[in-house]
């Protein structure tokens, strides 16, 4: 989970100062989908995040009956499929987009080279996260396409590609909003 962080401009409204990831969980290898269903249903429906919360689904591999679940499990939140490609153009029906990876990494990428994206001790897998990020590397390929993902074999990256998603619909909404302060998403 990230939520937007702003600073108070004496001369205008709320000044972006970047996202800070406030909430980390990875679902362990196996759990069934309606089980990771509930899980964002009792998570969206959290007191202090009822009708904050924007939900960004990997489903490159999950598929649209898992999607549909989501969307149909009454979260209370907007559910933004999001199908990882190697293209190098995106696009989008309504809410089901194909983004290419290498567009969620750079988004991710800039933040940090920005020092805009904060990371909390506090946060649970946040040292997984950091070690998954330092593992991260990007490859041109022998037909010219880039390779992104964790170097070693064995290695995962999920958590980095879920921070990636999550910073890709946050700076999307940030910029198709204009300055509106979201505090969850």
């Amino acid at each position: 989970m990230v939520r937007r962080i702003e600073y108070r401009d004496p001369f205008g409204g709320p000044r972006f100062d970047g996202l800070g990831v406030v909430g980390l969980e990875r679902v362990p290898l196996g759990t069934p989908y309606p089980v990771v269903v509930e899980r964002l249903w009792r998570l969206t429906h959290r007191m202090d995040l009822i009708g904050q919360v924007k939900v960004v689904v990997d489903a490159t591999g999950v598929g649209s009956p898992v999607v549909d679940a989501m969307r149909q499990a009454g979260l209370g939140a907007e559910v933004t499929a999001v199908t990882i490609t190697g293209g190098d153009k995106e696009s989008n029906k309504g809410m089901d987009y194909h983004v290419p990876k290498q567009d969620l990494m750079m988004g991710l990428q800039l933040l940090l080279e920005k020092r805009e994206l904060k990371i909390s001790r506090k946060v649970g897998e946040a040292g997984a996260l950091v070690k998954e990020l330092v593992n991260m590397r990007q490859q041109t390929g022998v037909r010219g396409r880039l390779r992104v993902g964790a170097e070693a074999f064995g290695e995962h990256d999920d958590l980095v590609m879920a921070l990636a998603l999550a910073v890709w619909k946050a700076k999307r909404i940030f910029v198709l909003s204009g300055m509106v302060r979201l505090p969850g998403i």
